[in-house]
C-alpha cells in the first residue's frame, strides 16, 4: 500500500512538471521590446542613447556576379550582396527567458536603418530589397540584400581586347557625418576576394581578377563623411574577339598582299582588292559600335584597322597605277609596230616595212639577203616573207618601256607592303602587351 502511494505521488510530480514546462514565441519578444509597426519611434531616430556617440555600421559587400559591362555606355553591371550590421541600444532581451530564443526576424520598416547609398550608382534596383531584417538579442541589427545595380566606370580600352578593368563602387551616408554614422568593414581585401569568387555565378565575357577596400573621409558640402570603397578588378577573355575580328582581319591582309600574284592586265585584280578594301571598311564599322568615342586614347585595335585599311589603300592605288600603265603600253592601234623604247612608231606604213625591217635588222638580214641574190625572185620573196616574220616574233617577245616600268613599281612596292606590313604588326604587337595603359 505505501509502494502503491508513492509511485502515485511520483507519476503526480512527473505530469505537474510536463504541464509546467514554458511556452515561448517570437512575439513575447517583440511584446517584451514593444516593437510593433504602431510604434514609429524607433523608426525615426538614430537609436542611440546618447547623441554624442556615433553609431558604428559594419558593411560588407560581395560580388556574385558581372552581368554586364557597356564600353560605349561606360556602365557597370553587377549582381552584389550587402551586409549591413550596427547596434541598436534600445534592443536587448536575456534568451534564458525567452526559452533560448536568440535573434528574432521583423519587417524592415519597423527600425531605423542608415540612409547608405552608393555614389556611382545611376540606376535603382527594380526588384524589391529584401522586406525583412535580423534583431539579435545583444542589440545587433542584421540586414542583407541582394542588389543589381547599374553603376558608371570609366572603361580604359587604349589596350582593347586585351584591356584590365577596375570599377569603383563608393559607399557612403547621405546625409549623416562622421560624429553620427562611422562606417568600417571586418573583411580584407583578401578575404572579400576569396568570399566573391566562391559566390561567382556568371562573369560575362570577363574575368575576376580581384576585389580590394579602402577607406577615406571625404567633405562633400562641408560635411566630414566617411566613404569605403570597393574597388572590382576584371580582365576581358580577349579569345572571341581574336578569332571574330583580329584574325580576321588579318587573313584579309594576307589576302591582299598574294593579290600581288594576279595579273595586272584585267579589271579582276582591282575589283578583288576592292572587295577586300570594303571588308576591311565593315570590320571598322562593327568596331565603332563597341567602342567609346570618349577615350582619353585612341584604342590601339583602331589603329590596327586603319593602318591595314591604309596599306590595302595604297595596295589598291598602286594597282591602279599598274592598269594605267599597262594600258599606255597598249595605247597604239592594232598592225602598228613598237620601235621605240619610249614611244610607238605609228606613222609608218605597211609598204615601208620591209625597208624599215632591213635598216634595223642589222648584220643579220644584209647577210641573208646576199644568200638571196643567187636565188630567183619568187625565192627572194620567200626569203623576205620569212625574215620579216622572224624579226616581227623576236621583238614581240621583247616587254615595252612602260611594261618594264610597271614590273619595276610592282616589285618595289610588294617589298616596301611587306616591310611596312611586319613592321607594323610588330610595334601594335609590343604596344598590346608591354605598353601601359
Amino acid at each position: 500500500m505505501l509502494q502503491t502511494n508513492f509511485l502515485l505521488l511520483l507519476l503526480l510530480i512527473a505530469i505537474d512538471g510536463d504541464s509546467s514546462e514554458k511556452v515561448c514565441s517570437y512575439q513575447d519578444v517583440l511584446n517584451y521590446l514593444k516593437l510593433s509597426k504602431s510604434n514609429e519611434l524607433f523608426s525615426m531616430t538614430r537609436p542611440v542613447k546618447d547623441f554624442r556617440q556615433p553609431t558604428e555600421v559594419i558593411l560588407e559587400i560581395l560580388l556574385y556576379a558581372i552581368l554586364d559591362v557597356k564600353e560605349i555606355d561606360q556602365t557597370f553591371v553587377p549582381y552584389v550582396w550587402i551586409i549591413l550590421r550596427w547596434q541598436n541600444d534600445y534592443i536587448f532581451w536575456d534568451p534564458n527567458e525567452f526559452c533560448g530564443i536568440s535573434n528574432v526576424t521583423i519587417p524592415t520598416d519597423i527600425l531605423w536603418k542608415p540612409d547608405l547609398t552608393i555614389e556611382e550608382m545611376t540606376e535603382k534596383d527594380k526588384a524589391p530589397p529584401s522586406p525583412h531584417l535580423t534583431i539579435r538579442s545583444n542589440g545587433e541589427v542584421l540586414v542583407q540584400n541582394d542588389q543589381v545595380l547599374v553603376s558608371t566606370c570609366r572603361m580604359q580600352v587604349y589596350k582593347f581586347p586585351f584591356d584590365m578593368q577596375s570599377c569603383n563602387l563608393s559607399v557612403k551616408s547621405v546625409v549623416h557625418s562622421v560624429s553620427e554614422i562611422r562606417l568600417k568593414h571586418h573583411l580584407n581585401s583578401s578575404g572579400a576576394t576569396n568570399w566573391s569568387r566562391q559566390l561567382m555565378r556568371t562573369q560575362y565575357e570577363w574575368l575576376f581578377v580581384n576585389l580590394t577596400i579602402t577607406t577615406k573621409t571625404v567633405f562633400p558640402f562641408g560635411v566630414e563623411q566617411d566613404v569605403i570603397i570597393y574597388t572590382i578588378f576584371m580582365k576581358r577573355r580577349a579569345k572571341l574577339y581574336i578569332i571574330n575580328f583580329l584574325l580576321p582581319i588579318l587573313f584579309l591582309l594576307f589576302l591582299d598582299l598574294a593579290s600581288f600574284l594576279v595579273p595586272d592586265r584585267g579589271g579582276e585584280k582591282l575589283s578583288f582588292k576592292v572587295t577586300v578594301l570594303l571588308a576591311v571598311t565593315v570590320m571598322q564599322l562593327i568596331l565603332n559600335d563597341i567602342l567609346p568615342s570618349s577615350s582619353d586614347k585612341t584604342p590601339l585595335i583602331e589603329v590596327y584597322c586603319f593602318g591595314i585599311f591604309a596599306l590595302m589603300m595604297l595596295s589598291l592605288l598602286e594597282t591602279i597605277v599598274m592598269m594605267y600603265l599597262m594600258e599606255k603600253e597598249s595605247a597604239c592601234p592594232n598592225g602598228e609596230k613598237k620601235w621605240n623604247r619610249c614611244s610607238c612608231l605609228c606613222g609608218v606604213s605597211a609598204e615601208n616595212m620591209p625597208s624599215v625591217l632591213t635598216e634595223g635588222s642589222g648584220s643579220e638580214l644584209t647577210r641573208e639577203q646576199e644568200v638571196s641574190d643567187k636565188f630567183p625572185e619568187e625565192l627572194k620573196e620567200f626569203v623576205k616573207t620569212a625574215t620579216l616574220l622572224l624579226v616581227n616574233m623576236k621583238e614581240e617577245e621583247k616587254p615595252g618601256f612602260w611594261t618594264r616600268k610597271s614590273q619595276f613599281i610592282n616589285t618595289t612596292y610588294f617589298i616596301f607592303y611587306v616591310t611596312a606590313a611586319s613592321l607594323f604588326l610588330g610595334y601594335t604587337y609590343y604596344c598590346w602587351f608591354d605598353a601601359k595603359e
